[in-house]
């Protein structure tokens, strides 16, 4: 995993929107490890400390459920864990709300693109699960072919659609939050972001890459980038650290945005 200033604010001297958090909750087989990328909108001083309160508030979410969320996921119980995932998202924006509030901000000024990836320790369990609100991406590189696993759905009737993709993947969006997070944001609005939501089964040889807007813009936009990742990436193993730094940062014309991404080579 990485987060680097882009060149548009190594340029300005401004400091780096993004924020980043791994961290892993348990042991032994039980364990789950949380990847969360929030990046906040360009030109806003507060982005960076909203983008922070972001993913610490996630992770703190994560933690006092992790015990149950891995027993879903090793279960394959998606419904509970789409469920279970989307309040714990609402939870945290609607704190993100109130400090807003505090601040004396509007919400929208003081608010991040939040995007989750959780894995089970356990080595038998192949189930990836994403989560998340705003822009950014997950993607899946296979047989030395990107497949977006963030593809865009149209809302059916009632504000919701679920749509089953490759090998059982389910993609669910919810185009609103229903449960107040907090008597202190009851009453403001929800994200107006879908909440989103994938559980994808992995493959030996897959690698799975979740990236904040900067780097998932230019991945779908410029098909010379993700080809050249494509072929690092595709010769046996992951690359060493500051090989992938210096992957993360490659240099595409018309992005300048910070570049965040963690990725997971399957054994």
């Amino acid at each position: 995993a990485a987060s680097v200033r882009g060149d548009s604010a190594r340029f300005r001297g401004e400091p780096r929107r993004d924020a980043l958090l791994t961290a892993r909750f348990g042991a032994g087989d039980g364990a789950l490890v949380l990847v969360a990328v929030a990046g906040g909108v360009r030109g806003d001083g507060q982005d960076r400390p909203a983008a922070a309160d972001a993913c610490r508030w996630i992770g703190g979410a994560v933690a006092r459920s992790h015990a149950r969320l891995s027993e879903d996921i090793r279960a394959g119980r998606r419904g509970d864990l789409k469920s279970g995932l989307h309040r714990l998202t609402d939870r945290t924006y609607g704190k993100l709300r109130a400090r807003a509030a505090e601040l004396g901000l509007e919400p929208s000024a003081y608010t991040a693109g939040l995007r989750c990836l959780l894995l089970s320790a356990d080595p038998e369990c192949r189930t990836r699960v994403f989560f998340g609100i705003g822009p950014g991406g997950v993607l899946r590189l296979r047989d030395g072919a990107w497949e977006d696993l963030d593809p865009e759905v149209r809302p059916a009737a009632g504000g919701a659609a679920d749509e089953q993709g490759p090998d059982g993947d389910w993609l669910t969006m919810d185009l609103q939050i229903t449960t107040p997070s907090s008597p202190r944001a009851g009453s403001a609005p929800p994200p107006a972001e879908p909440f989103r939501f994938r559980a994808s089964v992995a493959r030996p040889g897959d690698t799975l890459l979740l990236c904040g807007n900067g780097l998932a813009e230019p991945m779908r936009g410029e098909p010379a980038l993700a080809g050249e990742l494509a072929r690092r990436w595709s010769s046996g193993g992951p690359p060493g650290l500051p090989a992938y730094l210096a992957d993360i940062q490659l240099r595409t014309k018309g992005y300048a945005d910070d570049r965040t991404g963690a990725a997971v080579w399957e054994a």
